[in-house]
């Protein structure tokens, strides 16, 4: 039963990166479209700062929590 459920876990993570992709066809004529390829899509940059003190956080938070429920 394990070696079925392992199976069933690696197909599924294989296949799904090929069936469940979310990129666009590249357009014909191998162009890159209208914007241009080195900007990024998301303006993340001006907020990597508040993301990384974001994540730092729910670490903390999380570490907490699982602290308190095994001193429990």
């Amino acid at each position: 039963m394990k070696n079925i459920f392992k199976i069933f876990v690696t197909a599924f993570v294989f296949l799904g990166n090929f069936l469940l992709n979310a990129q666009a066809p590249p357009p014909p004529g191998g162009g890159v479209g209208g914007g241009t390829p080195e900007t990024a899509a998301a303006p993340i940059d001006m907020y990597v700062y508040i993301l990384v003190i974001a994540a730092i956080l729910f670490i903390v938070l999380y570490a907490k929590k699982i602290y308190r429920k095994q001193t429990i």
